[in-house]
């Protein structure tokens, strides 16, 4: 697989950095794809269309400071997963035991908000982690997960103001800039 990624990368530089990002967080993205997916062969295949997603956002990517990398990488591997339960017609819960990483400064900020994520409806969940977790465009997630980009703008909006009234009824105020 690594092979195939590296053949697509123009520079040496490019190169060096996905053979680092690969041989760090090949066992993480596998494993939370065995998670979802509970079957040895299966996880590879969600494993692989990771590593070709990663290289098909590598701009994206290897803008990333080093230490979001493994943050992106799983999240990725879990949307794709996740991605194929759903065209097989299944879909499954969100882990409750998975950790995703994050960085160490205002830890408990990022806790609280993954935790409201993960409390929204699976639609708008899985819509919010594409738009501001893997930053894909509406158009990109309509076809990811096969429904109109209308669809998609209203699930954002819908999902943010969710985000944004169960931080409002714990105190937290917004103010526009």
């Amino acid at each position: 697989m690594l092979a195939i990624c590296l053949a697509a990368l123009e520079s040496e530089e490019d190169q060096r950095r996905f053979t680092r990002l690969y041989e760090a967080h090949e066992r993480s993205v596998y494993l939370v794809a065995l998670r979802i997916l509970g079957d040895p062969s299966r996880a590879e295949d969600a494993a692989q269309q990771t590593w070709l997603q990663l290289l098909r956002s590598w701009t994206r990517v290897s803008a990333l400071p080093w230490k979001e990398t493994e943050g992106y990488a799983v999240t990725a591997a879990k949307n794709c997963a996740l991605d194929m339960l759903r065209r097989e017609g299944r879909t499954a819960a969100f882990p409750e035991d998975w950790d995703p990483p994050a960085r160490e400064e205002h830890q408990e900020e990022y806790d609280y908000l993954v935790s409201l994520i993960r409390a929204l409806p699976e639609g708008y969940r899985r819509i919010l982690e594409l738009k501001c977790v893997e930053e894909r465009t509406n158009r990109e997630i309509a076809r990811r997960l096969g429904i109109q980009e209308s669809t998609v703008a209203v699930r954002i909006m819908r999902g943010r103001t969710m985000l944004k009234q169960r931080l409002e009824q714990e105190g937290y105020t917004y103010e526009a800039v």
